[in-house]
């Protein structure tokens, strides 16, 4: 099947085409015939299926002929986040360039004198988030008794963050006779409700079963204590081909700090949370769309409908507290057919958290072991032992505080070379400190060493040699 199957208009499908698209996703095929019928919808699909394209393109040839009005837009597209809003804004103006529509952005977090401005002239479509819409509603700058069309994106999301009275106002000021068009990944029971208020013998598209995880997404848990989070996703961040990747936390404070370790270990990263305004926060993501950094720590708000090619993998330093939120940040990757890779650090706390993700998506979640590692393990060299590999990949691998010693255990090293290097330059003459005479020579110290292991023996050649991650050696399923 292609677009030209779908019934979409000669200059909607030149559109397309120039977008390098060809063929239909399943929820396209499904949905866009009977919008075109201007049926109601109910869509349910995994994310990176194409939700997005399923009602902006046959929008664009409803809404093609009319005629648009001062301060009532002709149709409305409700999102949960400023950056949903602004993505469905690139779609609209990518796919209708070959139509004389024009369309408004309602979002939080910048000026509202261009939005007023844009609404006063007309507009034939507005995308907006409810708090923006209410409260340019409430000061008396918009009217949505002429609006034909409703389409509420990402409705679990809604109700996860509590819009839904938003919502059931906002419909109750659209005129009865429209056509609505509702879009989830889940359909958990208030949204079923929600439906049924609103919607008219609406037609239900699923195309994949509710809460299901993307087929082309490989799935490990990772069990780690909690302070050996950031040590662990180093490892994993250099020793898993990884090109581009989205680390998700619950917790602002947690993606502030974890960007400012990732940086001071050398890492290309970046951050997005709720806490910047939108054009940080739309700085961040070009940046990280057009390469300039490979890896962004973010909080939920980039957890939905984000459409960010070449993603190869999603790391979840915090296991969601809401486990339809798993099956919505891991699928960041794997879209549109590309394999991707999803790792969920699962600390002792998180057992419950955990539990109720593979309960959502009916599958256990496998645990990260030696055999899934990507890069080729080598025998140490000839003449080196693994003792001595180990010891210096444990100084290369940073010295984090509360896992990997103390300051004063990495100040002793260079108060050593310091005391070196004086007697070198005064020949051996002068005295010394009573401190630096007790130290031992070099070869004659304890074998005590920095972040050194009680199982730090050698390892026979073929085996395994270093870093080993703690977690690696987990073998026992987290319940």
């Amino acid at each position: 099947m292609t677009f030209a199957d779908l019934g979409l208009s000669p200059e909607l499908l030149k559109a397309v085409e120039a977008a390098g698209y060809t063929e239909p996703t399943a929820i396209q095929a499904q949905a866009i015939p009977p919008v075109l019928m201007m049926k109601d919808i109910i869509g349910i699909a995994q994310t990176g299926t194409g939700k997005t394209a399923s009602f902006v393109l046959p929008m664009i040839d409803v809404l093609a002929s009319g005629r648009r009005r001062a301060l009532m837009p002709r149709s409305l597209i409700l999102e949960p986040t400023r950056e949903l809003a602004a993505q469905v804004a690139e779609n609209f103006e990518k796919y209708g360039t070959n139509h004389d529509l024009k369309m408004a952005l309602l979002i939080g977090g910048v000026q509202m004198g261009d939005q007023v401005k844009a609404l006063n002239e007309g507009v034939d479509v507005l995308i907006a988030t409810p708090g923006r819409l209410m409260d340019l509603f409430e000061r008396g700058k918009i009217l949505l008794n002429g609006c034909e069309l409703l389409v509420i994106d990402e409705a679990d999301r809604m109700l996860d963050m509590g819009f839904i009275p938003d919502i059931e106002f906002i419909c109750s000021k659209l005129p009865d006779t429209r056509q609505t068009m509702l879009f989830s990944a889940t359909m958990p029971p208030p949204i079923e409700k929600l439906a049924k208020k609103f919607l008219d013998n609406p037609k239900r598209i699923e195309v994949s079963r509710a809460a299901s995880t993307n087929k082309d997404i490989t799935a490990f848990k990772v069990p780690v204590k909690s302070r050996q989070k950031r040590e662990t996703l180093r490892w994993l961040l250099r020793n898993d081909l990884v090109e581009t990747a989205i680390i998700f936390a619950n917790r602002k404070t947690t993606v502030r700090e974890l960007n400012k370790s990732l940086q001071s270990h050398g890492f290309a990263s970046s951050e997005i949370h709720g806490d910047m305004d939108q054009t940080s926060r739309l700085r961040e993501l070009d940046r990280f769309k057009a390469g300039e950094v490979n890896i962004l720590v973010a909080s939920d708000v980039a957890a939905r409908g984000l459409d960010i090619k070449g993603v190869s993998h999603v790391f979840n330093f915090d296991t969601p507290w809401h486990p339809d939120d798993y099956v919505h940040r891991i699928g960041r990757t794997g879209r549109a057919g590309a394999k991707g890779r999803a790792f969920t650090f699962v600390a002792e706390e998180d057992a419950e958290a955990i539990e109720n993700v593979e309960k959502l998506t009916g599958s256990e979640i496998p645990v990260f072991g030696k055999k899934d590692v990507r890069v080729e393990l080598k025998p140490p060299p000839e003449g080196q032992n693994s003792e001595g590999n180990r010891a210096e990949s444990r100084d290369s691998e940073g010295r984090e505080s509360g896992s990997r010693g103390t300051r004063n255990d990495d100040e002793k090293p260079r108060r050593a070379r310091r005391s070196r290097a004086e007697e070198r330059a005064e020949g051996g003459d002068s005295p010394r400190k009573p401190r630096r005479e007790k130290s031992a020579p070099r070869g004659e110290r304890p074998e005590k060493r920095r972040g050194r292991r009680e199982d730090d023996t050698p390892v026979p050649p073929g085996e395994w040699n270093g870093p080993q991650p703690e977690f690696l050696s987990v073998s026992a399923t987290i319940r």
